[in-house]
C-alpha cells in the first residue's frame, strides 16, 4: 500500500512530540484536550526541497506569533524549533517532505477559560506531493465562490494561522467538490474577494499582477515570495481590493501557498482564464528559488 493510501494515524515514521522523538503510531492526543474542544492550536505547512526546508525561520517566528495572537506560548525557542523539523526529517530519512510543527492546549482545565493548561508541541513531517491533481498543472484548476465568507479581523484572530479558521474551508472545499469543483474561493465579510481555502489568490490583467489586500486573512509566506519574485521580473504588482464582478475581466489567475506552490486557475464560476505567460514565468521562477 502507498503512503497515500494509509490513513495518518496508522503511518510508520516518527514524530518529535512534547520533547523526545516518539514512534508515529503512539503520539496519542486525550480527547479531553482544550484543543480539541475550543480550537485552541496552531500549527504551520512547510516544504522541504533537497534537504533545506523553505523560509524555515519565518515559518518557526510564524508559529511562535500565532500562538501568542492566541494567548498561548510555545514552550520551546524558534531556534530550537528550527533545529528539530530537520531532527524529524532525518529520523523520517526525507529529503523531500512536507512539514507540520503544531502547538495546542492540553487537557489540564477544561471549559472556556484555559489559564492552567499546558501548550504541548509536535513536530511531524511525511513525503507529499502536489497539493492539487498534477494532471491539471497545464489548464488550472476549478473554483467555485463559497456560501461561507473570511471574518473580518475584529471577529477572529485573521493574522493567526490557527486550526479553528479552517472550519469553513473544510465545510466550503467539501459543498463544492460535490459539485465537482477542485476548491472554493472565499469573499470576505464585505464581499471582496479574499482568498481559496488553504491558499491565497493572485491575478493578471494587462501584465500587471494584482492580489487582495490581507487585511483580514493570511499573508502567506509563498505570497509575500511571489510578490518578490514578480518584482524581480520587473512585473508590476497591484495590491488592492477585488470585486467579484472583475473575475470575468481577468486574463490569468494563480494561487499560492506553502502546500499548492504556484498552481493555475483554469476556472472560477462561470469564468474561464488560461494559463498564461505571466503564471508560468512565476511559477518556474518559484520552483527555482526553492530548490536552489
Amino acid at each position: 500500500m502507498a503512503d497515500g493510501d494509509v490513513p495518518f494515524d496508522q503511518r510508520d515514521g516518527f514524530i518529535w512530540m512534547d520533547g523526545k522523538i516518539v514512534e508515529w503510531k503512539d503520539t496519542k492526543v486525550h480527547v479531553l484536550s482544550h484543543g480539541m474542544h475550543y480550537g485552541s492550536a496552531v500549527f504551520e505547512g512547510e516544504r522541504m526541497y533537497n534537504g533545506k526546508i523553505f523560509k524555515c525561520r519565518e515559518h518557526s517566528e510564524r508559529l511562535h506569533n500565532s500562538a501568542k495572537i492566541l494567548d498561548m506560548e510555545v514552550p520551546i525557542s524558534v531556534e530550537e524549533l528550527d533545529k528539530l523539523k530537520y531532527e524529524v526529517c532525518e529520523k523520517n530519512g526525507l529529503k523531500e517532505a512536507y512539514v507540520r510543527p503544531i502547538a495546542w492546549r492540553g487537557g489540564e482545565q477544561m471549559g472556556i477559560s484555559a489559564q492552567k493548561t499546558r501548550t504541548h508541541l509536535a513536530i511531524a513531517a511525511w513525503s507529499w506531493g502536489t497539493y492539487f491533481d498534477a494532471e491539471k498543472r497545464d489548464k488550472g484548476i476549478s473554483l467555485k465562490t463559497a456560501k461561507w465568507r473570511r471574518p473580518p479581523a475584529e471577529c477572529a484572530p485573521t493574522q493567526s494561522k490557527a486550526a479553528g479558521l479552517y472550519m469553513i474551508a473544510t465545510l466550503s472545499k467539501h459543498s463544492v467538490e460535490r459539485e465537482g469543483y477542485d476548491d472554493a474561493l472565499f469573499l470576505d465579510h464585505r464581499g471582496y474577494v479574499s482568498e481559496a481555502t488553504g491558499a491565497n489568490l493572485f491575478a493578471i490583467k494587462d501584465g500587471k499582477l494584482i492580489t487582495p489586500t490581507p487585511d483580514n486573512f493570511l499573508n502567506g509566506l509563498t505570497r509575500q515570495t511571489v510578490i518578490e519574485l514578480a518584482e524581480e521580473h520587473n512585473i508590476p504588482v497591484e495590491v488592492r481590493h477585488i470585486m467579484p464582478d472583475e473575475l470575468g475581466s481577468f486574463e490569468e489567475i494563480f494561487l499560492t501557498g506553502t502546500a499548492a506552490e504556484v498552481t493555475a486557475v483554469g476556472k472560477i464560476d462561470e469564468h474561464s482564464y488560461t494559463v498564461g505567460p505571466v503564471t508560468r514565468k512565476l511559477r518556474e521562477a518559484y520552483e527555482a528559488l526553492v530548490r536552489s
